[in-house]
């Protein structure tokens, strides 16, 4: 009976040997890994995830920044399609034409200008880049000093002196309270500054490709740099175009300050250039409607899910 027990106890042993030794591996091998997430991971759930629940249960109450949230269901939502008239008039419409011109041409002149660099020489490639990418890192400052000075609506004003030397204007225009024409400067003026982290990425991506796939490509008959561009070029850097798709629509949507910069007013003359943005920041911040705020935050991210979704359908490699 002794000589069973310890023989049990010993297999018990080395049982719990391997586990032990089982469970120093995984920590070697997967704790690493989920070290190097965990501050990514909690950056992620503080900023992101807890912002997003807090507005989506935010956008179901009545909260003015004094009382305490007062539940009211669904009530900001049916506001806001039925009774704001505008956000269905002005808001709406601006941010859908705003979106259509910036994403589509943003991305697509995006994608051109990279593929024009990677035709250059490695030093004047760089220095390109260098100038095309400064914009959208100094645009908050570039719009208030440049183009507010382009479009002055006084004669000192660089368009209006312009014009009028030539005789086509007989007095200034005011181009940054005019209704007519705030929105054909906003769209612009952010495509002057829409060459940013995902034109790097579509540069980075067309100079990884193998310069092989395009000798084999000529080897067989393709002689058009346009068929190499759509049955190479983009097939081979689908990752750089997805992330492109998703950095261009995420800021086509998000943009807003562009619109209350140029013209000094939020909202801006006429709804003209009013942003979804800028109608959050209207109620949310002006007005201290916080809850209807979140509502309408709360559209502005399903539009953006939505069509990063779509961008994901089109570029996203199959496995």
């Amino acid at each position: 009976m002794q000589t069973e027990l310890n023989r049990q106890n010993v297999v018990r042993g080395f049982d719990e040997s391997g586990i032990r030794r089982s469970f120093l591996g995984w920590l070697n091998k997967e704790g690493g890994a989920y070290a190097f997430l965990s501050p990514y991971a909690l950056l992620f759930i503080v900023f992101i995830v807890v912002p997003v629940l807090a507005a989506s249960l935010l956008s179901f109450t009545f909260f003015d920044a004094i009382q305490p949230p007062r539940f009211i269901g669904l009530s900001n939502y049916i506001s806001l399609i039925t009774q704001d008239d505008t956000f269905m008039k002005y808001v709406l419409p601006n941010t859908i034409q705003f979106a259509v011109i910036v994403g589509p041409g943003g991305y697509a002149l995006a994608f051109l200008l990279a593929w024009m660099l990677a035709q250059l020489p490695r030093i004047p490639r760089t220095i390109f880049a260098l100038i095309l990418y400064s914009p959208s890192m100094t645009a908050g400052v570039a719009m208030a000093v440049v183009w507010k000075t382009l479009f002055s609506g006084d004669q000192t004003g660089y368009l209006n002196s312009f014009l009028m030397e030539l005789g086509l204007l007989r007095e200034p225009i005011q181009w940054l309270q005019s209704p007519q024409y705030l929105m054909t400067i906003m769209i612009v003026v952010t495509l002057w500054s829409s060459m940013g982290i995902g034109f790097l990425a579509m540069l980075a991506g067309i100079l990884e490709i193998s310069p092989e796939l395009y000798e084999a490509a000529a080897i067989d008959g393709m002689s058009s740099r346009w068929q190499e561009i759509f049955y190479i070029t983009i097939p081979s850097m689908k990752p750089q175009m997805l992330f492109g798709a998703v950095m261009s629509i995420v800021g086509t949507f998000q943009a807003g300050a562009i619109g209350v910069t140029l013209s000094g007013s939020n909202p801006t003359p006429q709804y003209a250039g009013q942003l979804i943005v800028n109608h959050i920041e209207d109620y949310g911040f002006l007005r201290y409607e916080m809850g209807y705020a979140a509502a309408v935050s709360v559209v502005l991210l399903l539009m953006v899910l939505f069509f990063s979704r779509v961008a994901t359908r089109l570029f996203a490699s199959e496995a």
